[in-house]
């Protein structure tokens, strides 16, 4: 269920949320640092942390601290055994017991792109910005720079409301 409500939080993908590990995580920054090589364009990903995910990760901590867990390192968010992530069929199977059929775990990144264009003034240079998505035309790559990091913040803390 923690696993869900960071993926919808984040806008990001199942895979990023269930193999995150710890040190990706900057909770006083309030950032969530994917490395390139577990992106699915290969580049590094910033994700602004909204407060309703830090509040989550924050309690994800404590438990695992009081369970004896290690929040250091290459150290899992979400597992079973220690050993290994749980999988995507995990995370499926919670929208199963709400009684959501016809609901995906990658149908919030749609959500999200669907809301950013209907209900705010973002521009989509900025959505795509934030679901990591790749510029398509390589001139356009070449003079957009910028990660929009601020107004990417802004947005994920109105998405999280």
């Amino acid at each position: 269920r923690d696993a869900l409500k960071l993926t919808v939080l984040t806008a990001t993908r199942s895979k990023e949320v269930r193999d995150a590990i710890w040190s990706e995580f900057d909770l006083t920054a309030a950032t969530w640092t994917i490395p390139s090589e577990r992106m699915k364009a290969g580049v590094e990903h910033i994700v602004p942390l909204c407060p309703r995910a830090l509040a989550l990760l924050r309690r994800l901590q404590c438990e695992r601290l009081q369970l004896g867990h290690s929040v250091q390192g290459s150290a899992l968010l979400f597992t079973y055994s220690e050993a290994g992530p749980i999988s995507d069929m995990t995370v499926l199977k919670v929208l199963r017991d709400m009684g959501l059929s016809d609901v995906t775990v990658h149908g919030f990144r749609s959500t999200f792109t669907d809301w950013a264009s209907e209900c705010t003034d973002t521009p989509k240079e900025l959505v795509d910005k934030a679901l990591a998505h790749r510029i398509p035309s390589s001139v356009e790559a070449a003079y957009r720079r910028t990660d929009f990091f601020k107004k990417r913040r802004a947005l994920m803390n109105n998405w999280a409301t």
